[in-house]
């Protein structure tokens, strides 16, 4: 159970949005045209100090869409092979993976005091535009993600430690990173969520949001 002044800092900390962590590998680059083959979600927490932390991660590999596209070079970058008796017994349609996955998102928001969820991706306009397509493929009517805010790991990285690649940010931060296990989705949105907790907590240490809530009025006691 959260502790009621961690869930009000986490409600106030994003202006009321749950951080949720996203990442996609997909058969390509269109949002519209091309499948998605796994998704990861990784929901965040805030303990009593303030700092934020990976929480839960939910994972799923996907069968493609009927008529779906999958370039052969997507695959290679991957490493994923559609043929694998593992994918063969998990795989799930990406109707029946989006809405496992929004289950328990819907929980997170609700014990955080939230309103609604903001997606977090590295590059997240390219997983946020597969998500809303998908959404709109398979008639999902409750989405808890706002349509088209996000944070962008790929652009606060290149703010805080001047590297925009992945693997690079994470180890300027301090968190390791091993190659031959990324571009799975549940790998890399594991330390997407670190890089992105990492790169929160040290603007909260550095005093940045109590400054930001003195401006406002709204420092607290």
């Amino acid at each position: 159970m959260l502790e009621a002044s961690a869930r009000e800092m986490m409600a106030r900390r994003f202006r009321s949005y749950l951080p949720v962590v996203v990442d996609m590998e997909t058969g390509g680059f269109d949002a519209k045209r091309d499948a998605i083959l796994e998704i990861a979600a990784v929901t965040l927490s805030m303990d009593n100090e303030g700092n934020l932390l990976s929480d839960e991660t939910f994972s799923f590999n996907i069968n493609p869409f009927e008529g779906a596209n999958i370039e052969q070079s997507a695959l290679d970058f991957t490493g994923i092979r559609l043929d694998s008796a593992l994918r063969r017994q998990t795989a799930v349609s990406e109707g029946e993976a989006i809405k496992e996955i929004f289950h328990p998102i819907r929980k997170a928001i609700k014990a955080n005091n939230c309103t609604r969820a903001i997606l977090v991706g590295h590059n997240a306009a390219f997983d946020h535009g597969f998500l809303n397509a998908a959404i709109e493929r398979n008639g999902i009517k409750r989405n808890p993600f706002h349509p088209f805010s996000s944070f962008d790991t790929a652009s606060l990285a290149g703010l805080v430690y001047g590297q925009t690649v992945l693997a690079r940010a994470c180890r300027a931060a301090g968190i390791e990173f091993d190659n031959a296990a990324a571009h799975t989705a549940r790998y890399d949105t594991e330390r997407t969520a670190e890089l992105f907790c990492a790169m929160v907590n040290r603007f909260k240490d550095l005093g940045g949001w109590q400054l930001a809530l003195r401006e406002q009025g709204m420092e607290e006691d």
